[in-house]
């Protein structure tokens, strides 16, 4: 094979929106085009770099104390070449270039580790405090040729309330302990100020400090294995495979996912519904997409001649007072390609077929992002709140689903919203401060083809908290844990459940929360009806009964009483009149559907004798008949009820809802 090694190209520019130097190469090749690698080689080398990966993971897993890292696995691990070019496609992760930008290359060296968690310096890749990042990077012949990188959502760096999540920030410095990017461990030796200083400023020292050293390790531990590989086949052979691998991803989107969406341009919006500070209102998140067959090359920016999806955000809301904002317009927005990109997925042929498609660096050449001025929800303004983050980034994967879905006739999944942080704190049995924080998933939405999934977790093998854990551990029952029924938007294909939990307290405590999707709901798609959105009831049926709000901090519970928690459902896909009896009968019988709820939303009359539940086919398209006699021309997508409530004219939809 040539050897020949292709200057990298610089995108860099003397000032980043953060203010600071951006005076590093990125995002080059690292061989010449043209060059060849046995592609035999090929496939052991993203063997290794995926087996690394979950490596680390699994290191990390099993070796950290927080319920956050080690139960709920909200954490990530993610390998990277010296041009900070995400190589592995199994799961998102942070970025090295806030790390590269800040401490050269060149005089980095083994053992070293490098920490950050500022959202504003972090590059885009960090976007709330408690979001912790280790990077290692890996050498070989003395040079370095690799990161391997791990970043976690750790259970507090302090700010103004448990958890680090205060809902009514106004500022980032609220939020807890924010470090730019500094050197935690020199040559193997730890720095034991800065862990000191960050332990310090933590409600909880002892699992931070345990999580990190976790975490350092396992980085440590895969940058010697990834070493090992570059031993092994040689340093040009390993760049040369890494190329290889980054552009059979851009060429696999460019031929079986942009060939799916036909030329032209397309605008939808979504919303969040509340920021914690000020009353509930439409937050605006919109994207202008536009598919270009035969766009030139740009040499500067990497982007290969021929497709290209053009995203662009203006028409987003200002920047909210609340901590709703996402630090997105940084290095082109390459983190937020990254995080949007699985959505493309769903234009593959099968299920199957989506399944087996990554998302690396290799999709980075195919989309252009173009961010609106500073001072919006997706540039905010330093020392702007932003923990609550994902009220933005989450509701982004839907807005592209949707403006998409009005390109491809509906052949996108219907809504879901399958991330929300919910808790509670106090004192435990011997008098002593916990947090119970569970990231609970929700139902995902229904496809052309198929159902929702129900409960379904955004983050990649994160889970619920196990309950034996949590009343082992903290002085609570869990009185339940299941499907919420009919909370899965109706459809031809209905959404996913969510789920329904009961928390009895055995003292008193607070419960906490950070969600949306509590007056807008999964919206549903051609047809499809939205799911049910979320709700949490403290009390439920006793004398103190009383709704939550879906940002809460501090709502009190005394002991006895129980937290009612209820998830998103996902929205459906095609008109729910045209689900099959046998379909709506066998929800009935799986408990996911109610009989009230098959008739009202499906037309579907049930009755129930000895041996169960059945449809009355008869009654049914009857009921279906007259049903469809009274239906008016409907919008593409449907919102659900809470969306009148905040548009202020009372109106179900608005101009970029109708095809």
């Amino acid at each position: 094979m040539s050897t020949t090694v292709e200057k990298a190209y610089v995108t860099a520019r003397p000032v980043n929106p953060a203010g600071l130097p951006t005076a590093y190469e990125h995002g080059g090749r690292l061989t010449a085009e043209g060059t060849t690698v046995d592609p035999i080689l090929v496939e052991i080398v993203q063997g290794t770099l995926a087996s690394v990966e979950m490596e680390v993971e699994t290191a990390i897993g099993r070796t950290s104390r927080s319920p956050m890292i080690r139960d709920a696995h909200d954490f990530r691990a993610g390998i990277h070449d010296r041009q900070l070019r995400k190589l592995t496609g199994r799961s998102y992760s942070a970025l090295v270039h806030p790390v590269a930008r800040d401490f050269p290359l060149a005089e980095m060296a083994e053992g070293d580790v490098f920490f950050h968690n500022d959202v504003y310096e972090s590059e885009g890749g960090i976007g709330h405090l408690p979001d912790l990042c280790v990077t290692v990077p890996v050498f070989h012949d003395g040079e370095v040729v690799a990161f391997v990188q791990a970043f976690g959502h750790h259970d507090d760096i302090g700010g103004g309330c448990p958890g680090s999540m205060p809902s009514g920030a106004t500022s980032v410095y609220e939020e807890g302990l924010a470090v730019p990017p500094i050197k935690l461990w020199d040559k193997g030796v730890p720095n034991k100020a800065a862990l000191r200083i960050m332990t310090r400023n933590s409600r909880m020292p002892d699992s931070l400090a345990a999580d990190l050293d976790a975490e350092c390790s396992a980085c440590l531990m895969g940058a010697r294995r990834l070493s090992e590989l570059f031993a092994r086949y040689g340093r040009d052979h390993i760049e040369a495979a890494f190329d290889a691998i980054l552009d059979a991803t851009t060429e696999t989107y460019r031929r079986e996912i942009l060939a799916k969406i036909p030329d032209g341009t397309y605008v939808w919006e979504d919303y969040a519904e509340h920021d914690g500070v000020d009353a509930p209102m439409l937050h605006t998140q919109r994207i202008t997409l536009t598919k270009v067959s035969d766009a030139p090359a740009d040499p500067e920016n990497g982007r290969p001649a021929g497709p290209r999806l053009i995203i662009d955000f203006t028409g987003t809301a200002p920047q909210a007072k609340g901590p709703i904002n996402h630090c997105g317009d940084y290095v082109g927005g390459n983190f937020l390609k990254k995080w949007l990109a699985p959505i493309l997925r769903n234009l593959a042929d099968t299920p199957e077929r989506m399944a087996e498609l990554d998302v690396n660096e290799g999709i980075v050449p195919l989309i252009e992002m173009r961010f609106p001025e500073k001072g919006t929800l997706l540039t905010p303004i330093h020392p702007g709140p932003t923990n609550a983050r994902t009220f933005v980034i989450l509701r982004l994967l839907g807005v592209l689903a949707g403006v998409v879905a009005k390109a491809v006739d509906g052949r996108m999944p219907a809504d879901q919203e399958t991330i929300r942080y919910t808790g509670v704190y106090g004192h435990d049995r011997d008098g002593n401060d916990y947090l119970m924080r569970e990231v609970l998933g929700g139902g995902s939405g229904g496809r052309y083809y198929a159902d929702g999934e129900d409960t379904i977790h955004v983050v990649p093998d994160s889970r619920n908290l196990p309950t034996e854990f949590t009343e082992g551990r903290f002085p609570l029952l869990v009185e339940r844990l299941g499907l919420a029924v009919d909370s899965g938007g109706a459809g031809r294909y209905r959404g996913g459940l969510g789920y329904e939990k009961h928390i009895r307290m055995l003292k008193d405590a607070h419960f906490m929360s950070i969600a949306d999707r509590s007056i807008l709901a999964c919206w549903g798609l051609k047809g499809g009806k939205a799911g049910a959105p979320f709700h949490v009831t403290i009390d439920p049926g006793g004398p103190e009964e009383r709704d939550v709000d879906a940002l809460a901090d501090a709502e009190p519970i005394r002991a006895g009483q129980v937290v009612r928690i209820r998830t998103t459902g996902g929205g459906g896909w095609g008109d729910p009149l045209d689900r099959p009896y046998d379909e709506v009968e066998r929800d009935l019988r799986w408990g996911k559907v109610s009989v009230d709820g098959a008739r009202t939303a499906y037309g579907a009359v049930a009755r129930l004798d000895g041996d169960g539940v059945h449809i009355d086919a008869a009654a049914s398209d009857a009921l279906r008949a007259e049903i469809r006699s009274a239906q008016r021309e409907e919008p593409f997508f449907d919102r659900g009820p809470g969306y009148a409530r905040l548009a202020g004219d009372g109106s179900n939809a608005n101009e970029f809802d109708w095809i």
